[in-house]
């Protein structure tokens, strides 16, 4: 996957992890780092249950669910 498919998709999981979480967005820079965090979170989430999921719309679930593990664990430390 290529820089610019990582960037779409970390703006567009921010985005909407941000809108189900707090209901509202963070910017695009905000939003591109909490998607990309979350990517990762999301991959070692699913990795652990045993799921996989490709192609863009499996890999723009994957950093939803782990911008929203992300943002729930920040608004549960502050």
């Amino acid at each position: 996957m290529g820089f610019l498919a990582w960037l779409i998709i970390g703006g567009l999981a921010g985005w909407i992890a941000g809108n189900l979480m707090r209901g509202g967005g963070f910017g695009i820079l905000g939003n591109i780092g909490v998607g990309i965090v979350g990517a990762i979170i999301g991959g070692f989430l699913f990795s652990l249950l045993g799921l996989s999921a490709g192609g863009f719309i499996g890999s723009l679930v994957t950093a939803v669910v782990g911008s929203a593990v992300l943002l729930w664990v920040v608004s549960k430390v502050r």
